[in-house]
C-alpha cells in the first residue's frame, strides 16, 4: 500500500505537470510576449527539471522524511566543531528543499560544537535524498582551536533512517524492551534539568537504542523515541531484505582515516570530494551552506 500510495504521488506530480505545459501551450501560441505566461514557462522548467529525478527514488522508503544523526569522532573540541558545522550543512540543505526540521536531541560540546545531534526531517523523498549521506565526513583545515595554526584532520560520521508512518506495521513486544529515564542536558527550556524527563529505549534482540529529551514531558519523550525505535526497526528489516549490505553502512563503524565517504579540504586548497563517486566541487563554502544535491544525485542515478 505504501508502494502504490507513492506511485500515486509520482503520477499526480507528472500528470500536473503535463497539463500546465499544455495551459502554457495554447497561451504562449495567443500571446508570446505576455509576461505572466513567461514566467510561468521558467518556472515549468524549472519543475520539469527536478522532475526527472522522480524515478530515482525507487524503495518504498523513499519518499518518506527521515532521522539524521550526527556524532563527532576522536578529536576533542575541533572534531565537536567540524560535528556542529556537518549540522548545519544539513539544516541548510533542509531549509533548501522546503523540509521542516526538529532537534530530537543534542548533546553540546565540552568547549565547541556539539557531541551528537538528532534531527527529524519531515518532507516528501527526504530520507531518498539523504540516504547515501551515511558515512564517515572528513574535514581538513587550519583548526582554529589548534595554537600552533597547524592543519588538522578531523572526522565525524552520520546516519539516516526513514521516518516511517502509522501505517507500516512494526510488530514490538514491551518484554523485549528496557525503558531509562534520566535527567536531560543542555539546550531546550525550564524544563530541562528538573525532572528525569529524557528517554532511553533499548530494544534488547537488536541491541537498538534510541533517545530523546528535547520534548516537554517524560511521556512525550517516550512517544517520540518509540517512533523513533520503530523506523530504526523498519531499516534492519529493510537491511535484512536486501541482497547486499549498504558498502556505506559498513563504512560508518569506524570514525578514521581511510573509512570516508566524502572529504571536505579547505587548506591548503578549497575542495569537497565524494570518495565513491569522484564527484567535486571547488566552492566548499556553498557546500557547507547546505549546496549538496549534485552529490545526492550522482549517488542517486549510479543507483
Amino acid at each position: 500500500m505504501q508502494k502504490k500510495a507513492a506511485l500515486e504521488k509520482t503520477l499526480e506530480e507528472l500528470t500536473s505537470l503535463e497539463s500546465e505545459y499544455e495551459t502554457l501551450s495554447e497561451l504562449y501560441q495567443l500571446d508570446p510576449e505576455d509576461a505572466d505566461v513567461i514566467a510561468g514557462i521558467e518556472k515549468l522548467g524549472i519543475n520539469a527539471h527536478r522532475a526527472k529525478f522522480i524515478t530515482l527514488f525507487r524503495d518504498p522508503a523513499d519518499n518518506n522524511g527521515a532521522f539524521l544523526f550526527i556524532q563527532a569522532g576522536a578529536g576533542g573540541t575541533e572534531a565537536q566543531d567540524w560535528a556542529q558545522m556537518l549540522a548545519r550543512m544539513y539544516a541548510r540543505w533542509a531549509e533548501r528543499h522546503g523540509f521542516s526540521l526538529d532537534i530530537i536531541e543534542e548533546h553540546e560540546g565540552d568547549t565547541a560544537g556539539i557531541k551528537n545531534i538528532t534531527y527529524r526531517i519531515t518532507g516528501m523523498r527526504a530520507y531518498g535524498w539523504l540516504k547515501n549521506e551515511i558515512g564517515v565526513h572528513r574535514l581538513v583545515r587550519i583548526s582554529p582551536f589548534n595554537a600552533n595554526g597547524k592543519r588538522q584532520t578531523s572526522f565525524a560520521s552520520v546516519d539516516v533512517w526513514p521516518d516511517v508512518d502509522d501505517t507500516i506495521e512494526i510488530e514490538i513486544n514491551d518484554k523485549d524492551l528496557r525503558i531509562d529515564t534520566y535527567r536531560a542536558s543542555g539546550a531546550g527550556g525550564q524544563h530541562v534539568n528538573k525532572t528525569d524527563s529524557a528517554v532511553r529505549i533499548t530494544h534488547i534482540p537488536t541491541n537498538t537504542v534510541v533517545t530523546c529529551q528535547n520534548e516537554r514531558s517524560q511521556i512525550q519523550n517516550k512517544e517520540m523515541a518509540m517512533k523513533m525505535l520503530r523506523s530504526k526497526l523498519y531499516e534492519l528489516e529493510m537491511q535484512k531484505r536486501a541482497a547486499e549490505q549498504d558498502a556505506a553502512k559498513a563504512a560508518q563503524k569506524k570514525i578514521e582515516w581511510g573509512s570516508q565517504i566524502r572529504n571536505y579540504v579547505l587548506y591548503p586548497y578549497q575542495l569537497v570530494k565524494d570518495v565513491r563517486t569522484g564527484v567535486e566541487n571547488t566552492d566548499s563554502d556553498a557546500v557547507l551552506d547546505g549546496d549538496l544535491d549534485e552529490f545526492m544525485l550522482s549517488l542517486l542515478q549510479r543507483g
